[in-house]
């Protein structure tokens, strides 16, 4: 079917723009783009006009010399969170997690889950993200919402011993695998602390069954490896990766203290290291060995985490600290480069996420794009754009956010079927109701 916006089948060309197509070894140059439907048709420079092919175009937006590239990738999110932004602040994970989080889940309907999610989607598209990957309790839930608002969002399974079971996220993986192209699903469950070992064994086996890729918390703590040290003999990746659950890939979020070993079998069994450093500064759960990582070949991608640890759902914030926390953590400035953190953040997480149409800007990929304007005081004088974006962006300069080709927000206003007043106004009442 084909993509409409406002009632109309969308043809529309980009011009006057520097494109930042994140292909390797690209530069940055002037051009246009041209997308019909869901699909970006054309991007290079302006093409010579030809009298015997005429196009005509729904729309011809004058981007007057901003920046077009991919839209940001939230690898790692808890979007119906959103609840809880700034309710139990300043406190250790475990606590924050015993005494305030989890009680107050306990308490959410599927239908909060879908308005608290919808408000996450409103955020995430004036940031400049373009896809998340979620996981939470109710995945209709989560995944109407995202579908309902033409957000692109790929669910993972919540697994523990509280909530769930292995029959629910197998018939998930069926259900819900490709819903309508927009929404998709992977096998997941919460962490190994939370997971009793009977489950975890039928996590890998479900992993082999289907020869698919699990994502998980892992390794967020010092106290969750020791414990699971204790326990198994183990870390949680060598534990994960006895147990066959990382046999066909997938990632581990956090991965703030993986061990040699560890990072071993992430680049043997190409697992995604999923990194959210706002969250783990704020929880002081630690700083993530990010330039390891990439020593070791390791795939990253970038993450909010929910926006009860966050607490925002900004990944300018998550660039800028991604790249900055490894320098002070090895006190060498140039351990990390502004450019690897953008691709994290753009291409990192669409391959974590398995999203392969969406990673770059070319012709037949999906037209999944923002513009930023660089005609804004943090943009100027235009230097090293790609660090510039790292260092010195923020959501201020998101001009546009499209994704499957619909231009669902511009310039403050949005396009995605709901009134984000009523969006506010329901997500203040769960609150009330909640707390």
């Amino acid at each position: 079917m084909a993509q409409r916006i406002g009632g109309i089948r969308m043809k529309y060309r980009i011009y006057n723009v520097n494109i930042l197509t994140m292909e390797e070894g690209r530069p940055i140059f002037s051009g246009e783009m041209h997308v019909e439907e869901d699909r970006i048709v054309y991007v290079g420079p302006k093409p010579r006009k030809k009298k015997s092919k005429v196009r005509y175009w729904d729309r011809e937006i004058d981007g007057k010399g901003s920046l077009l590239m991919p839209g940001f990738k939230n690898a790692h999110t808890h979007s119906a969170m959103t609840f809880l932004r700034s309710y139990a602040d300043d406190l250790p994970l475990d606590e924050w997690l015993g005494k305030m989080v989890f009680p107050a889940e306990a308490k959410l309907t599927p239908d909060d889950i879908y308005w608290l999610s919808k408000l996450a989607v409103l955020e995430y598209l004036s940031g400049g993200i373009t896809a998340n990957m979620d996981m939470y309790l109710d995945q209709e839930a989560l995944l109407s919402a995202s579908s309902e608002m033409g957000f692109r969002t790929v669910s993972v399974g919540n697994l523990n011993n509280f909530s769930s079971s292995l029959r629910e996220m197998e018939d998930c993986y069926h259900k819900y695998g490709q819903k309508d192209g927009l929404v998709s699903y992977h096998l997941g469950f919460h962490a190994e602390y939370t997971t009793s070992k009977e489950l975890l064994e039928g996590v890998g086996e479900l992993a082999v069954k289907y020869q698919a890729p699990v994502f998980t918390h892992n390794s967020e703590t010092q106290k969750e490896v020791k414990e699971c040290q204790q326990r198994y003999g183990m870390t949680p990746t060598e534990l994960f990766d006895s147990l066959h659950i990382y046999d066909y890939g997938g990632g581990g979020y956090h991965c703030i203290w993986l061990s040699e070993e560890d990072r071993r079998i992430f680049k043997e069994r190409g697992l995604s290291v999923v990194s959210c450093p706002a969250s783990n500064a704020k929880l002081a759960s630690g700083i993530a060995p990010l330039h390891e990582y990439k020593k070791d070949g390791i795939n990253l991608a970038l993450g909010t985490d929910g926006p009860a640890s966050n607490n925002g759902l900004d990944l300018f914030r998550e660039m800028y600290l991604a790249a900055v926390l490894p320098k002070l953590l090895t006190e060498d400035a140039a351990c990390m480069d502004a450019v690897w953190v953008l691709k994290a953040a753009t291409m990192g997480g669409a391959k974590a996420m398995g999203l392969k149409e969406s990673d770059i800007l070319a012709k037949g990929k999906k037209a999944d794009f923002i513009l930023l304007d660089l005609y804004q005081p943090n943009m100027q004088p235009v230097n090293q754009i790609e660090k510039n974006l790292v260092y010195s962006g923020n959501r201020e300069n998101v001009w546009m956010s499209a994704v499957d080709g619909k231009i669902l927000y511009e310039k403050g206003n949005y396009n995605v079927g709901e009134d984000p007043e009523l969006i506010y106004k329901k997500a203040n009442q769960i609150c009330k109701r909640i707390k």
